[in-house]
């Protein structure tokens, strides 16, 4: 059995806004055996591409690259942004090492709740994924319950965007897309993209995740 450990601390400032809120990175990065072009940050792994569309919105010309600068480059637009990353997983077990969030068993997770109230100019949770089982917004759900709270439902297109009261604020949660490669059949699948595809032939999976994320990002 493979004990999978988040290898960062979440990384929030005093003045952070909106949250990107996942599960785990790949085991790689809990092992310390990463590869070539991975940044040893949060979503620094290769095929996630987070960091790509994040790229391509602002114009960044990142490293992809396992080296300081890299990681310096990506914490400079966090914090110039006031975007912070807390990954709602703690550790979980896997028989099975890969990247798989249904792979995970025994999770633990971290108190997102008390690091809401902890900095309380957070007003936007980003999730890495909607509410499949093992996902962000499916433990965060699980997570509320203990609280006496639950999310509220404000758009049920995608991505669905949500809402719940802690104490005396309100925040907003946004389920974008995955960034994940895995994610791309699904999208293939919606109506929204076939109906892009179908304007321009050119249009890809890779530029229907940055027309949704440059909203919010």
């Amino acid at each position: 059995m493979f004990i999978h450990k988040h290898p960062y601390p979440p990384f929030i400032q005093e003045d952070t806004q909106k949250l990107i809120v996942g599960t785990l990175p790949p085991p790689r990065f809990s092992t310390g055996q990463l590869l070539e072009k991975d940044v040893d940050f949060c979503y620094g792994s290769y095929y996630n591409s987070l960091w790509l569309y994040i790229d391509k919105i602002h114009q960044l010309n990142l490293k992809f690259e396992n080296t300081k600068a890299a990681i310096e480059q990506r914490k400079q637009f966090l914090i110039t942004h006031k975007i912070g990353i807390c990954d709602i997983v703690e550790s979980g077990e896997r028989k099975k090492i890969d990247a798989s969030d249904l792979g995970l068993t025994n999770v633990k997770l971290r108190n997102l709740v008390g690091y809401l109230k902890q900095f309380p100019k957070i007003h936007t949770l980003l999730f890495t994924g909607g509410n499949s089982k093992n996902g962000p917004e499916y433990f965060l759900r699980k997570q509320l319950k203990d609280y006496r709270l639950k999310l509220k439902i404000v758009s049920n297109t995608t991505p669905k965007i949500h809402q719940f009261k802690l104490e005396d604020r309100t925040l907003k949660t946004v389920s974008l897309t995955s960034p994940s490669g895995s994610a791309n059949r699904a999208i293939g699948s919606m109506d929204s993209y076939k109906q892009l595809k179908a304007k321009e032939k050119t249009f890809t999976t890779f530029d229907f995740r940055v027309m949704q994320y440059r909203e919010f990002f």
